[in-house]
């Protein structure tokens, strides 16, 4: 029997995608199985924690099921500073889609947050002391006495 190894490119090669048995894609079952560990420690006092989408070999079609599985809650909070940053509380309490980007509109950061607050909206107590420091001056030149004027009189 004579094999003629050059004719390999006359086969066709069709390359599939492993099927889905409906269940979730291992890197979206990934990231939430790590979501579940993160929440954990958060709620015992742990640091708030954070993943950084943009990072891990996700498909567009696993970015959705983690959409869809984590949901939308009920808050949302845009920034905006360099550019637009749209913080997206999810279906799942302490669990935040956070997206920024510049202020050419591209995404240059896709994260998922796990805190109670994300922590760009946080305020440091240093802030805070300046605020109220501030406040106070403006509350104190409100309550100097009105300039008194002279006013004609018509008659």
């Amino acid at each position: 029997m004579e094999c003629h190894l050059s004719r390999l490119t006359d086969i066709g090669i069709r390359i599939e995608p492993p099927a889905r048995t409906g269940g979730l894609g291992g890197g979206v079952a990934a990231v939430l199985s790590e979501l579940v560990s993160m929440l954990e420690r958060v709620a015992l006092g742990g640091k708030p924690a954070t993943i950084d989408l943009r990072s891990l070999p996700m498909s567009p079609q696993d970015r959705i099921e983690l959409q869809q599985t984590l949901g939308r809650g009920e808050v949302q909070a845009t920034l905006t500073a360099d550019g637009v940053s749209t913080l997206q509380e999810t279906g799942v309490s302490g669990v935040w889609w956070i997206e920024h980007r510049d202020r050419h509109g591209e995404l240059i950061a896709e994260l998922i947050e796990v805190a109670a607050i994300p922590q760009i909206l946080e305020v440091s107590s240093d802030e805070m002391i300046a605020s109220a420091q501030a406040l106070r001056e403006r509350l104190s030149i409100s309550h100097e006495a009105p300039v008194k004027t002279d006013h004609a009189t018509l008659s």
